[in-house]
């Protein structure tokens, strides 16, 4: 997500009114590219994706069901790779079945991978004024259906996940203007190698915010309590990257294990003369 840090972008209503009428017009339109038939068959590719470059995608901490079911959910995150893309849709499917998940994408990618549109990829102008304005008028028509929710790469650029401030943008922090019933989930995402040859993909998720603790709060306040709440769920995460204890996590998708086709060959051969099961990892199975 980009939006900008000039509260000036959102400007008083009168003299935005004609501008807000196009954005509105502009998103209702981006947002109605949503199609619920593209969405499932990504969702099929990806996780596909997910499951041959990955020994595993494993989550620690996964919130009660009743929290994917609250309404107008912000789920915000760190941006650590182009991965959270696919990983955003695997969990929409797995998480929150019966809502529409929407997020927030470079509008240039989305003119040039159309499809982004049709799987929920909100268009948004990167780092202008008229992106921001995007951003808050995509919001107001997807939160007026409580029901659907919303993935957002806080960070609205790819950084590593150890570094510190994370230096949120401020778009997120404006929902609450327009929401201000939403419940803002921190999630951190750590991409690492443990013993396999393909890495793990860890996620964490932090505590819910509601709303309502972010009202009569400024925008650097509120700005400032979310990017908290996403940093200490990123440094519990990277302390359980660290320790590499698979069993401190929940296996969401089992990858496969291996070196080498015809090493991986040799080897299932020789378990089967030795009477021994194959395991192809290193380690316990994802």
């Amino acid at each position: 997500m980009r939006s900008t840090r000039t509260g000036g972008a959102f400007g008083p209503p009168h003299k935005m009114s004609k501008q807000r009428l196009t954005a509105t017009q502009t998103m209702r339109r981006r947002l109605a590219a949503r199609s619920p038939a593209a969405f499932r068959f990504y969702v099929a590719i990806f996780e596909r994706m997910l499951r041959k470059e990955f020994h595993a995608v494993r989550v620690a901490s996964l919130p009660e069901k009743s929290v994917f079911e609250r309404p107008q959910l912000v789920i915000y995150t760190n941006h650590p790779s182009w991965w959270e893309g696919v990983i955003f849709l695997v969990l929409a499917r797995r998480l929150m079945r019966d809502r529409k998940v929407y997020t927030p994408a470079d509008a240039a990618m989305v003119e040039r991978y159309g499809f982004i549109g049709r799987i929920g990829g909100i268009a948004i102008e990167q780092g202008s004024r008229q992106g921001a304005l995007h951003f808050l008028e995509a919001c107001r028509l997807l939160f007026a259906e409580p029901s659907n929710a919303l993935l957002v790469t806080a960070q609205g650029r790819f950084a590593d996940c150890r570094e510190r401030p994370l230096n949120l943008e401020a778009g997120i922090a404006h929902i609450a203007d327009i929401a201000p019933g939403a419940t803002y989930l921190p999630l951190a995402i750590e991409y690492t190698h443990w013993l396999e040859k393909q890495p793990e993909l860890l996620l964490r998720f932090g505590e819910p915010i509601p709303g309502s603790a972010l009202a009569g709060a400024s925008t650097a306040q509120r700005l400032e309590r979310l990017e908290a709440a996403l940093t200490r769920t990123m440094d519990k995460l990277a302390s359980q990257s660290i320790a590499r204890d698979a069993s401190s996590f929940q296996t969401l998708v089992a990858g496969r294990g291996g070196i080498n086709p015809v090493y991986d060959l040799w080897r299932r051969g020789a378990a089967l003369v030795s009477g021994r099961a194959y395991q192809p990892s290193h380690g316990a199975p994802p």
